[in-house]
């Protein structure tokens, strides 16, 4: 069994984070683990800021926001469960705070190409922001911090499948 982790994975619009956390989460508990999901998306909508402006999506506001998500996942994770977040949240800040605070941190990068990014698009954010309708995306105008070190980096052109990519996220926390 595992212990008590925050598996934080991180990645741009439309890389497949929430997907690949669900599955994470659906492993874990079918091991008997005690699991909490957190999202981005819902979690914006928890703290009120959904609508697309720059006081909600400039690069202070996203910081300010992953801050808030940080501290709540170290409050959930020191009730002795696995917590697992996916969210873009890739600022050097928020990587170094999670590693120095949350318990048994696990941090896993989803490295995927803007241009597939923009192929994906399940959200129609790049197609608005190509059409010059919303600004402040991350990745495009809203410089992010890759993370440095992840503990685990996917990277597009891998190919694994969403099930593998789980597989080896628990493969690599029995290690750890």
């Amino acid at each position: 069994m595992i212990m008590q982790k925050t598996i934080w994975i991180t990645g741009l619009s439309g890389s497949g984070k929430t997907t690949l956390a669900e599955q994470v989460c659906k492993k874990l508990r079918n091991s008997g683990e005690i699991v909490v999901f957190l999202d981005g998306d819902q979690l914006r909508r928890v703290f009120g800021v959904v609508d697309n402006s720059k006081i909600n999506y400039g690069r202070d506001a996203r910081l300010s926001l992953a801050m808030q998500y940080a501290y709540l996942s170290h409050t959930i994770a020191k009730q002795g469960v696995t917590l697992v977040i996916a969210t873009i949240s890739m600022f050097k800040e928020v990587h170094k705070w999670n590693r120095d605070n949350l318990p048994n941190y696990f941090e896993v990068f989803l490295k995927i190409p803007i241009e597939e990014l923009k192929n994906r698009d399940p959200k129609g954010i790049y197609l608005r922001y190509d059409r010059g309708k919303i600004s402040d995306v991350a990745g495009l105008d809203l410089e992010v911090d890759e993370p440095c070190s992840p503990d685990l980096l996917f990277d597009f052109n891998s190919r694994l499948t969403v099930r593998e990519m789980a597989e080896t996220i628990i493969y690599k926390l029995k290690e750890k």
